[in-house]
C-alpha cells in the first residue's frame, strides 16, 4: 500500500526546490533593497519614495522570509549543527568587514546571525526533544513573535496591553546577542536571538508537519530554475552583493 506521502511526493525528491526559489525572490529583493539604500543613505539620492512606512515593509518581507525560509529547512538539513555554524562563521566575517570598511554602521548581529543563532537554539531543543510541531505550536509561536517586535525598545504586547520591561534588561553590553541592546549598541543590519527564534520556531513546527504527510509533487519539480539557483547561492550573493552595489552607485 502506498503512504500518502509516498502519492504526494515526487520521485526519489531530496530537495525541496520551492524553498530554493521562494529564497532566490527574497535576495534578488535583498539586492534591490540595498541598491536603493545605498542611492539615498550614502550617496545622497532623492529616493523620496524610499521612506516608511514602504522602507519598513520591504525590510520585513525580505527578513522574516529569510528566517521562515531557514526554519522550514531545519527539517530537511542533514546536519543542522554545521548548518549553525556556517552561519556563525559568516555572520562573524560580516562584522569584522563592515567594521574595517567603516563605509556606513558595521553590522552587529544581523539576519546571518540570527539564523545561526535560531539554528543552533532549534538543535539543542531537537536533542531534548521538545521541538515544537504542527499549526497549533506554529500559531501560538507567531502570536509571540508578533507580540515581541517592540522587545529591542523594552515593550512586549500589542497596542494598550503592551508592557515595559525592565530597564536592567538594557543597562548590559552582554544581552546584545539575545535581542536586549544595551548602552550605546549600533548595528546597520540588527536580527537578535529574539523575537526571530519564535519565527523560525513555527516555520519549522509547520515544516515538520509537511514532511511527514508529504509534500505536493510541485514542490520538488524545477518550476523557476533562475530563482532557484540564485536562492542556493544565497550566502556568497550576501556578502558581494553589497561592495558591487557600492561601486555601482558611485558610477550612477
Amino acid at each position: 500500500m502506498v503512504s500518502p506521502r509516498n502519492r504526494q511526493e515526487a520521485p526519489n525528491a531530496s530537495r525541496v526546490l520551492i524553498f530554493d526559489a521562494a529564497r532566490g525572490f527574497s535576495v534578488i529583493s535583498m539586492v534591490l533593497f540595498h541598491f536603493c539604500y545605498d542611492l539615498r543613505f550614502i550617496q545622497g539620492r532623492n529616493l523620496w519614495w524610499f521612506a516608511p512606512p514602504l522602507q519598513d515593509i520591504w525590510r520585513c518581507s525580505i527578513s522574516w522570509a529569510f528566517v521562515f525560509i531557514a526554519g522550514c529547512m531545519f527539517v530537511w538539513s542533514r546536519d543542522n549543527l554545521k548548518r549553525s555554524g556556517r552561519y556563525l562563521l559568516a555572520a562573524l566575517l560580516i562584522w569584522i568587514v563592515t567594521t574595517v570598511a567603516a563605509v556606513d554602521v558595521p553590522i552587529n548581529f544581523g539576519v546571518i546571525f540570527c539564523m545561526g543563532a535560531c539554528t543552533l537554539c532549534t538543535w539543542v531543543l531537537s536533542r531534548l526533544n521538545i521541538t515544537p510541531y504542527g499549526p497549533v505550536p506554529a500559531a501560538i509561536l507567531l502570536c509571540c513573535f508578533l507580540a515581541t517586535q517592540g522587545l529591542a525598545r523594552g515593550v512586549v504586547g500589542f497596542g494598550p496591553c503592551s508592557i515595559a520591561l525592565p530597564r536592567q534588561l538594557y543597562m548590559t553590553p552582554w544581552l546584545s546577542w539575545a535581542g536586549f541592546p544595551g548602552p550605546g549598541f549600533m548595528s546597520g543590519d540588527y536580527y537578535p536571538l529574539l523575537p526571530y527564534l519564535f519565527l523560525y520556531l513555527a516555520a519549522s513546527s509547520l515544516a515538520r508537519m509537511w514532511k511527514d504527510r508529504g509534500l505536493p509533487a510541485w514542490c520538488y519539480e524545477s518550476r523557476f530554475p533562475l530563482l532557484e539557483t540564485i536562492g542556493r547561492a544565497a550566502l556568497p550573493i550576501y556578502f558581494l552583493h553589497q561592495p558591487l552595489l557600492l561601486l555601482l552607485a558611485q558610477l550612477i
